[in-house]
């Protein structure tokens, strides 16, 4: 019998193909898988991040390796920086034989935060994701996004209430078209300053205490988040573009309060 690596398979999708028509993303979607990323500190994050990976495909073929984009996160590899991830993008082109093609990762990302008082450990789990991507002109993008959750107490509540202030937990979603790298907890610093208060994994009674206070201190509406986090964005030379969201989940209404800001830095 003949083994099996030396029997003659027809390999249909490198034909070619007669309909001219170029494909300018095939891939796969929804690819699980773990990686480690490595922050500006040198401190690893292990997570599992899930994944589209897509190449520009030649009107004159009629389809991509499929496998090889599993293949290429076989390959061993130091933990990631963004510097990485653009490589992969590159060995990734190189395997498929393409010039254009994107990768973007979406994973938890765990940050370890102090407590504003006892100063107690704990993580807080941030969505966040890269996109880097080359398109047909040769030049690579490299996008940062993050979902950060804070918290917001409204002014108006506070204005006109004789004792207390509603409040309710934001998302702040932040995406960024950069020109220079920077780290994602460097993104996340930007919309926990500008919140009404952070939010933190472990809290003590004197914790309480302090995140209640210092967000009643500092009430802002959701116009006010996403204009004070744009100020922030627009004068961040690492960034080339930018959009900052925020949702709060009212604890007064069965709906949420909405805003967004897109923006570019010249």
């Amino acid at each position: 019998m003949n083994a099996p690596e030396r029997i003659f398979l027809p390999d249909i999708q490198a034909s070619p193909d007669h309909r001219r028509l170029a494909i300018q993303q095939v891939g796969v979607k929804g690819l699980r898988y773990p990686l480690v990323l490595l922050d500006a500190s040198g401190e690893a994050h292990p997570t599992v991040a899930t994944l589209a990976m897509s190449v520009g495909l030649a009107p004159e073929v009629k389809g991509t390796h499929m496998s090889r984009f599993v293949e290429l996160l076989e390959m061993p590899r130091e933990a990631l920086t963004l510097a990485g991830v653009r490589q992969m993008l590159q060995q990734m082109l190189a395997r498929l034989q393409a010039t254009s093609g994107r990768i973007e990762m979406r994973f938890p990302y765990f940050i370890r935060k102090a407590a504003p008082v006892s100063g107690v450990e704990s993580l807080l789990d941030i969505d966040a994701a890269i996109e880097v991507e080359r398109g047909p002109g040769g030049a690579i993008e490299t996008t940062l996004s993050a979902t950060v959750p804070v918290t917001s107490l409204c002014p108006c509540s506070k204005e006109i209430s004789d004792y207390g202030a509603h409040n309710q937990r934001s998302h702040i979603s932040l995406r960024a078209a950069l020109r220079a790298d920077m780290d994602i907890e460097q993104l996340v610093r930007i919309a926990e300053d500008e919140a009404s208060c952070e939010v933190f994994g472990l809290l003590k009674r004197p914790d309480e205490k302090w995140v209640t206070e210092r967000a009643y201190d500092n009430p802002k509406f959701v116009e006010d988040l996403v204009r004070d986090i744009a100020l922030r964005l627009r004068a961040e030379r690492r960034i080339a573009a930018w959009s900052v969201a925020s949702e709060n989940f009212e604890s007064i209404h069965n709906h949420s309060a909405y805003a967004l800001i897109e923006g570019s830095n010249a």
